[in-house]
Order: C-alpha cells, then sequence, then structure tokens
C-alpha cells in the first residue's frame, strides 16, 4: 500500500526542516502513517512542537535530529497512524447525558435493568434522580412491534421492585422508548405523593400493588414531573467531562456540535479549567443570526472573548426543514408505505413561524439570508426526498441571489435522495454531510416504512461521490429515543465500507452498489471535516505547519480485510500537540 518516496526528496525536506534545528517537544517514531497528504501520503516518523507539525519523515533516523533532553519519544511498533477523527455532527451534551443517566435502549429485562441503573447510581450523588431510560427499543424490532408501542402481548415490561433495593437514595423516573410507558420507583412514588393516591389509572399487578408503571396521559405523569429536580451544575459538568473522556477514547480530536446557550457556557468553564481536551465547532439554531450578529459573534469567533480562536468557536448555524424517519416525519413527495396518508413534515424554527406546515420555503430562506449577514454559512437538517429537494432549491436560490457558490454550506443527513438531485451537490458545491452508522441501525425498518426502490437513493455515498459531492462524516450521538449512535470511528467506517449490521447482515451488504473505500471513507472523516469548517490549511492531514491533532490505532486500517474494521482500537489521541488519550504502550 506504501508508495516509495525518492530518498533524495526525504533528504532535501528533512534539510528543509532542520534548517532552524529546533527541539521538538514529541517525536512519533515507527508508524504507519497515513498522511492524507497526495505528494507524501505514507511515512513514519512525525516531529511535532508545541501545538504544531515541524515535520513528517519516511525515516526514523531523520526525525531524531529533533530530539533533545525534554523531547518525549514514542515508538509506535507499527500502529497506524491519521489525521485526528473530526466528528462532524454530535450532541455533545445529550452524549454526556447518556453516559452518565440511564441508558436502556438495548434493555429489555430485569437483569439489564439492574445493571444499568447499578451503574448509574454509582456516578450519581444522593437525592439525584435518575431518567431517560428509554427502555425497549431494539426489542421492538426483535419482536415485530409496531412504532406506536402496540404488538405482540409478550413486549417486556419493568416493576418498582425490580430497582427498588438499588436506588434507596435516588428516584427514578424512566420511560419507555416510544414514551407509551414510564416508571416510577418507590422513592419517586413517595416524593411526588402518588403513592398515596391510590389512582386507578395506574398498573397494578397480579396482588394489587402498584408496579410504579404510568401510562402516557395519565395525570400521575404532571405530578411526578412537577417534582423531578432539575439536574445541578455539578451534575452537568460531570456530565460534560464523561463526553470528553469517551470522546479522547475515540480518537476524537474536534467535534461539529449542536449547542445552545447552556451548553456554551459550560464550555467556556471546561476551558477556563484547563479541561477541554477536543476542539469545539459550535452550530447554533438557525434562529439567532441576528442575535449572535448582535452579540458580535461570526463564524471563528470564541464565545467569551469574539476573537478568532482554533479550539473553541462559533462555527456554522443548523437549521432543520423536516422530520426524521423514525418518527414517519422524514419529509417525501411519496406517502410513506406503511402509512399511506402520511408524507412527513415539515419543521418549525421560531414560534412565530405560520407556514412551518404548508412548506412556504420564504422563512428558511430569509433566516439563512440573516444568518449569511452576520458572518455565517448554514447546515440545514433534510431526510426524506422532498425535504433534500427542497432544500436544494432554496440553496440554489441563495446561489443565485449571491453570485457565488456555496462553499461551507451543508444539508446535513442527505438521508434519501432522488437520481436527479445527486449532481446539484456538486453544482450548488453544497456538502453532504452523512451519518454512516444509520445505515447498520436503520435498514431494519427502512424498506418497511419507504419500500426497496426508494431505498435505492437511501445513504448513497457512492452515487454522492459519482456526482462529484464532498462528503462529510458525523455520528449522529448519542442518537434518537430508538437508536443508539457510536462516536466510536469504527462503527461509522463499517457501515460506510461494509454496509451491514454489526453482525454482518446483510450478506455482502445492503444496496452493495453504494460501498465506498477505505480511503474516502477517511478522508470524509478527516481532511473532508476540515474543509467543512474553512480549515483545511491548518488540519485534516498530517503536513508541516498543520496543527498536530493525530489519531493512533492498532490495526491497519488501509490494509485489514472490511470484515476487521470493528476489530479496530484506539491507542492513542493527540490534540493540540498534546497526548490526552494512551491506550498501553509509550
Amino acid at each position: 500500500m506504501r508508495r516509495f518516496i525518492p530518498f533524495v526528496f526525504l533528504t532535501a525536506m528533512a534539510v528543509a526542516s532542520c534548517s532552524k534545528v529546533e527541539k521538538a517537544d514529541l517525536i512519533l517514531l515507527n508508524g504507519e502513517v497515513y498522511t492524507m497528504e497526495e505528494d507524501q501520503p505514507w511515512a513514519s516518523a512525525i516531529v511535532i512542537k508545541e501545538n504544531k507539525i515541524v515535520a513528517v519523515f519516511e525515516n526514523d533516523r531523520l526525525s531524531r535530529k529533533f530530539a533533545g533532553p525534554d523531547t518525549r519519544i514514542v515508538d509506535l511498533e507499527g500502529k497506524f497512524v491519521l489525521p485526528g477523527f473530526i466528528d462532524a455532527h454530535t450532541h455533545f451534551d445529550g452524549t454526556g447525558a447518556q453516559l452518565n443517566d440511564a441508558n436502556l435502549l438495548a434493555v429489555a429485562d430485569e437483569e439489564g435493568l439492574r445493571k444499568e441503573i447499578a451503574r448509574v447510581v454509582n456516578i450519581l450523588g444522593k437525592g439525584e434522580w435518575i431518567t431517560r431510560g428509554l427502555w425497549g427499543a431494539y426489542e421492538q424490532w426483535a419482536l415485530g412491534a409496531s412504532e406506536t408501542g402496540t404488538g405482540p402481548a409478550e413486549r417486556w415490561m419493568p416493576d418498582r421492585r425490580m430497582i427498588d433495593d438499588l436506588t434507596p437514595e435516588n428516584p427514578c423516573f424512566l420511560r419507555s422508548f416510544d414514551g407509551e410507558w414510564f416508571l416510577a420507583n418507590t422513592l419517586a412514588l413517595e416524593i411526588s405523593g402518588v403513592i398515596h393516591m391510590y389512582p386507578e389509572d395506574m398498573v397494578r399487578d397480579e396482588q394489587g400493588r402498584l408496579t410504579g408503571l404510568i401510562r402516557k396521559g395519565s395525570p400521575r405523569l404532571n405530578d411526578m414531573r412537577k417534582v423531578i429536580r432539575p439536574k445541578s451544575h455539578a451534575r452537568l459538568m460531570n456530565e460534560n467531562r464523561a463526553a470528553l473522556k469517551h470522546l479522547r477514547e475515540c480518537g476524537i480530536v474536534e467535534i461539529h456540535d449542536i449547542t445552545g446557550p447552556d451548553q456554551t457556557e459550560r464550555y467556556l468553564e471546561l476551558e477556563k479549567n484547563g479541561e477541554l481536551t477536543c476542539r469545539i465547532w459550535m452550530r447554533p439554531d438557525l434562529s439567532r443570526g441576528a442575535e449572535l450578529k448582535e452579540m458580535g459573534m461570526t463564524a471563528g469567533s470564541h464565545p467569551g472573548t469574539g476573537e478568532p480562536s482554533r479550539f473553541l468557536r462559533y462555527g456554522a448555524l443548523k437549521g432543520y426543514i423536516d422530520g426524521i424517519m423514525g418518527t414517519h416525519g422524514a419529509l417525501f413527495f411519496e406517502p410513506y408505505d406503511d402509512q399511506p396518508d402520511n408524507y412527513g413534515h415539515y419543521r418549525r424554527h421560531t414560534s412565530d413561524d405560520p407556514d412551518f406546515r404548508t412548506g412556504n420555503m420564504d422563512k428558511m430562506y430569509a433566516l439563512i439570508r440573516t444568518g449569511y449577514d452576520a458572518g455565517f454559512v448554514s447546515n440545514v437538517h433534510a431526510i426524506g426526498t422532498k425535504g433534500v429537494s427542497l432544500m436544494l432549491d432554496t440553496y440554489e436560490r441563495l446561489m443565485t441571489d449571491l453570485g457565488r457558490d456555496l462553499e461551507g454550506f451543508r444539508v446535513i443527513h442527505a438521508q434519501v435522495i432522488r437520481p436527479e438531485d445527486f449532481p446539484r451537490f456538486r453544482q450548488l458545491n453544497v456538502i453532504a454531510e452523512v451519518n454512516p452508522y444509520h445505515i447498520s441501525d436503520d435498514m431494519r425498518w427502512m424498506e418497511e416504512r419507504i419500500g426497496h426502490e426508494r431505498c435505492r437513493g437511501a445513504y448513497a455515498f457512492r452515487s454522492l461521490l459519482a456526482n462529484g459531492a464532498t462528503l462529510s462524516f458525523g455520528s449522529d450521538m448519542p442518537g434518537t429515543s430508538a437508536a443508539e449512535y457510536f462516536a466510536h470511528p469504527r462503527y461509522l467506517l463499517h457501515a460506510a465500507v461494509n454496509r451491514t449490521t454489526l453482525n454482518g447482515e446483510p450478506e455482502g451488504g445492503w444496496f452493495p452498489e453504494e460501498k465506498i473505500s477505505m480511503e474516502e471513507a477517511l478522508r470524509a472523516y478527516t481532511i473532508n471535516n476540515a474543509y467543512a469548517a474553512f480549515e483545511a490549511d491548518i488540519h485534516g492531514s498530517l503536513k508541516p505547519g498543520k496543527l498536530a491533532d493525530i489519531t493512533v490505532c492498532d490495526l491497519n486500517l488501509m490494509e485489514i480485510p472490511p470484515g476487521d474494521i470493528l476489530k479496530m482500537n484506539i491507542e492513542m489521541t493527540i490534540v493540540d500537540g498534546k497526548i490526552v488519550y494512551q491506550r498501553a504502550f509509550d
């Protein structure tokens, strides 16, 4: 796989790099380094000074000229090195909440429930509520249940007595994935007073005892919600710390995050404390363009100072045109196969938007123009064929009015695309920001929803590339109420290259003609995402002068069989020249 590079070239590079002979802070040796640079795709050693790459060598010996008494030298022992993974779509605060609160998406029995609640109890302080949950999401498909939660009689239902002994000091209020059911433990029932009401609408067991289950629509839900204590600031900060730890363990060096004002303040606190171990490119809501302009903020501005920043900064504005497939909300030209009267729906941005159901795109266009005038490009969620097409129409209108192409503008998800719309991404220079792991998860039910033929345009990465589009990869972590989306790159890479579930089904891949190569997938996860943030000149590849954001993997992703991608682990994560995670070697 490695391209031969003449020693004459390497010697010239070494002389140029060594002319100042500044001693390095960190040297990585003996690696299989995939640079993402066409003129030197492979190397063996990287020299780092402060937060920059100062040299990249094919020969380890040349790099030792930069070694001084204080230089840290790491022998990579042949491990695979590449530009740090950039995740172009995250919900950071939700990720921390899922890590430190109950995650019951895959739980459908007492053993799983107890294990997860015990884990969370060990994280939280006395009196903190345990919420979220979303039990039974994956059980639904195993049983063949419907999206509304009606299904076979054997659907598993929890009981408060399954967890009461684990939660004597932590009230619990958990919900099923579909929102049809809620579970309160005994402490929560006591705090709310519900346990003394003997309500007729609450579920009882064969002995007549309250199970703690409350059905959607019950007045008891309001009784419970009134007493839930909001999360403390300390707890929210701990959730952020858990998310940062998870990101560095996954080799993620930067996220493009859907960020609200409250989370912005937490980012500032983390940065002040020296705890921010990942670059943050924040995407506030599309409706905030005028507000941010009034604050003196624009793309690239640090949220605290307003000055340019390469670490914590505002990026683009995030908008929505339609709903999601999981709730039959994605917008299509034809109705859903399993809901013949439903074409999906539009999304509202502001409370004074009367036209959000009618498809009047003038409001969307006005928000995008306001954002542009404030110095922001827009990245807009569009999932169904009609949602994607209308978004491209709106961008085309903008391109005509501006008299320029739309560099940095994105269609987020671009989940199902009509054949005639594939070329338009290149024509407009609009980025297709896609979420590969959705393939592995959504294929459970996609054809049931929209049929086999429309699915040919679903997650059609090969067709997008063939039509000249730029792909940008993001995880969409932590997921939805019906699915968990993983941050670890192996899951996204596996889905893009193999197009199967985690169990390897279907054999050969789902619509295998849309598979892409590992090189194309890695590009969408590194340099393309730097380009999407207008920063391809400073990171996204391994080249002298660029920021030292680097990921080290235990397996050479360019050489292993595609079936082994899920075996890949992260060995080291370097952000801004600092090793923020190291697994097992030095």
